[in-house]
């Protein structure tokens, strides 16, 4: 068998007079994590609280000293371990993890730089300039190293830039039309990571890392069509309302087609948070609040049987 799991070994016992020593072997060899994963582990989760810790302990550095330090000093030092750790990312004879780590933490020390210089020289810029010139600077470490990580720190600073935007200087965009432009972003960074490791024949993502960008996605989703029921109808309810649509008809089609609970559970579940915000909007009266109960005990006891339904089938 290719992959043998916790649940053949049971039938393979219930069905044979297979021994219990041979269970035993393969349930070490296939099922329980031996020492070297166990060390592998431990080796990946005290890299990361290193590097993070590290980072996190340089930016309450400067926070802490502010007033105590010569401005070339602070800029001097930040920019110092920034360069540092790309030589050493770039030169040294180690693991490439360890290389994509040290660029992870220069690229948080970027935007520590990006602070420190702000405050320092009082250039009174918006918050999405800092955001903005962060993202701007660390995208050719992000695309050459293609480490999840930081794709999700370049995602995360996207999002946080587009949000100050519309909200320090892009006035006239109304709220529905941020929703619209966050969830269409996010939408197309989803695709974009589902589709071109297939395309250019790469190692695929992370599966945290893509139902992550797809978590944020249905949710921006979620909220800004909740929200527009409640308000005067607009063109960018429509165009989120029609673009969500589309987006749950492939996340459904691609649910099925990888077999893959996450995305049959997540997109449903914003349907009924959506459905129920419009029985909220068509009436508060007790009767219609008792009825929304229903529905959402009923709808999401349906879906989780419709859930393990499909679970036991893909399972035989």
């Amino acid at each position: 068998m290719p992959k043998i799991d916790r649940q053949d070994i049971q039938i393979l016992c219930n069905h044979s007079n297979w021994s219990e020593t041979g269970v035993q072997s393969t349930l070490e060899e296939n099922i329980y994590n031996d020492v070297p994963s166990w060390q592998r582990f431990l080796q990946l989760l005290l890299l990361a609280l290193g590097v993070s810790f590290t980072a996190a302990g340089i930016v309450f550095f400067f926070a802490y000293n502010w007033a105590d330090l010569h401005k070339y000093v602070k800029l001097g030092l930040i920019e110092f371990l920034v360069v540092l750790l790309i030589l050493v990312a770039l030169f040294a004879k180690t693991k490439p993890l360890i290389r994509k780590m040290l660029l992870l933490a220069a690229s948080i020390l970027v935007g520590v730089l990006y602070a420190v210089f702000g405050q320092v020289y009082q250039t009174g810029a918006d918050a999405y300039d800092f955001f903005l010139g962060w993202t701007l600077f660390i995208t050719v470490w992000v695309l050459f190293s293609n480490f999840a990580p930081l794709w999700t720190l370049f995602v995360a600073l996207l999002n946080t830039v587009l949000f100050l935007y519309a909200e320090q200087a892009a006035y006239e965009w109304s709220e529905m039309f941020v929703y619209t432009l966050l969830f269409s972003m996010n939408g197309l960074l989803l695709l974009a990571f589902l589709g071109l490791p297939k395309i250019f024949k790469l190692k695929s993502f992370p599966s945290w890392f893509v139902q992550l960008i797809a978590l944020a996605t249905v949710a921006y989703s979620t909220i800004g069509v909740s929200s527009g029921i409640f308000n005067e109808p607009e063109p960018s309810f429509k165009a989120l309302l029609g673009v969500a649509v589309l987006f749950y008809g492939i996340g459904i089609w691609y649910g099925l087609k990888t077999k893959s609970l996450f995305y049959l559970s997540i997109i449903p579940f914003s349907v009924i948070i959506i459905l129920s915000a419009a029985m909220i909007n068509f009436s508060e009266e007790a009767s219609m609040l008792f009825a929304i109960g229903i529905f959402i005990v009923t709808s999401i006891t349906l879906l989780i049987k419709i859930l393990l339904n499909y679970q036991k089938k893909w399972e035989k």
